[in-house]
């Protein structure tokens, strides 16, 4: 259960990474790559406030119900 709770937990923090980059983009703080068609496109901010939260609801769960 241990290579779970690690997987779980990578691809959680992976998940909020990518929704911090995401509302990056949405807000134009983070212009990489400049020819990117999230720039300063507000859905993306709330896309990436979705994804952030529900990757850091699987690190919470996998922290919390798999032992």
């Amino acid at each position: 259960m241990a290579i779970v709770k690690i997987a779980l937990t990578v691809i959680g923090a992976l998940a909020a990474l990518m929704g911090l980059v995401w509302i990056g983009q949405g807000t134009g703080l983070f212009p990489y790559p400049a020819s990117s068609f999230m720039i300063n496109q507000s859905p993306w901010i709330l896309r990436g406030a979705v994804l952030m939260v529900v990757g850091l609801a699987v690190i919470w769960a996998a922290r919390r119900y798999i032992r």
